[in-house]
């Protein structure tokens, strides 16, 4: 007799949706987040409780739309002496980004464009009009991600960038993406039998959390090469090529500490261009993502989490491959 004031305020979007010794659907729901709210708005409301004081020390979008350098797009200036470049895979979309890098770790952020361009100064891969499979008809999803590496991996690597004194330069290192959904083996396929093998390398990301074991921990095996928390094993016989894996927690804290850094600091990043507002999609998914401090195995460290509110964080991903680039 008190059912509908109990359920006074709360709507069932699947009334059926109940267990036998359950009254409704807002009963089955209620018992979830009665015994664990954190867990209930994450995966029955899908609006996660943000924890406290999310994101108070990571640049907000306008701060990193502000870090501009003036120097033209595709630009570097002659103090650059690696060029690296990383290639975000999706099935719609490439997202890719350039970065001129100092031997101090000083970048220069030179283009970021999706392929196929979607030719509007804001989009999400949702709304993308213009696609992968749009801009090679008569194909799967494969052979869509195929044509895409190949068209942009030509314009990428073959393009003459420049130095502020007018003199060509060239992406010594191309990272792609070999994590996305069912494309691994294209992507692998694709390293090895692109115009340029020595150059590019599939890339595995991985969340190296508080309770797993670093990679620096790991045994190195005759043909291993690793490096500042990256690792490229030596070549396994069911695979065609060799691919690096880095830790993307680790990783996209040194981006962070970067963006951190004033203008014109050592080791500091900057965005090409005179106008703030050109960056604000870029900056939008630079600040996708946000960090909580945890521990385990008697250490500490920044685990990111992608933030409910914001749709796309496929430049963040960019921005933190072609800095492991630059450190291979």
């Amino acid at each position: 007799m008190n059912q509908p004031d109990m359920d006074a305020g709360a709507v069932g979007a699947w009334p059926e949706r109940y267990n036998l010794d359950e009254l409704s659907a807002i009963q089955h729901a209620m018992n979830p987040k009665l015994d664990d709210e954190r867990s209930f708005q994450a995966e029955y409301q899908n609006q996660p409780i943000l924890e406290q004081g999310l994101g108070a020390d990571v640049l907000t979008a306008e701060q990193i739309c502000q870090r501009i350098n003036r120097l033209e797009r595709g630009t570097i200036p002659q103090s650059v002496t690696h060029l690296t470049a990383f290639i975000d895979v999706h099935q719609n979309l490439l997202y890719y980004a350039v970065i001129g890098w100092e031997e101090d770790f000083t970048g220069y952020i030179a283009e970021y464009v999706a392929y196929p361009d979607p030719q509007r100064p804001y989009f999400t891969l949702r709304d993308a009009t213009r696609t992968l499979s749009t801009a090679a008809p008569e194909t799967g999803l494969e052979g869509a991600i195929y044509a895409g590496l190949k068209s942009l991996t030509e314009m990428l690597l073959g393009r003459a960038w420049k130095w502020d004194d007018g003199d060509p330069a060239y992406i010594e290192r191309c990272l792609i993406d070999a994590n996305w959904g069912t494309s691994t083996e294209v992507i692998y396929r694709f390293c090895r039998q692109c115009q340029h093998p020595a150059i590019v390398m599939p890339s595995d990301g991985r969340f190296v959390g508080a309770s797993r074991k670093p990679l620096g921990e790991y045994e190195n095996r005759p043909g291993d090469r690793a490096g500042w928390n990256w690792s490229i094993p030596a070549k396994p016989p069911d695979r065609p090529v060799r691919h690096v894996t880095f830790d993307a927690n680790f990783w996209k804290s040194v981006i962070q500490a970067r963006l951190a850094m004033a203008v014109g600091d050592k080791g500091s990043l900057t965005l090409f261009g005179d106008s703030p507002t050109e960056h604000r999609l870029f900056a939008d998914h630079l600040t996708g993502e946000y960090r909580v401090q945890t521990n385990g195995r008697r250490r500490t460290v920044d685990e990111w989490k992608v933030r409910p509110d914001h749709p796309d964080n496929h430049w963040l991903d960019c921005v933190v491959g072609f800095a492991v680039g630059a450190s291979i």
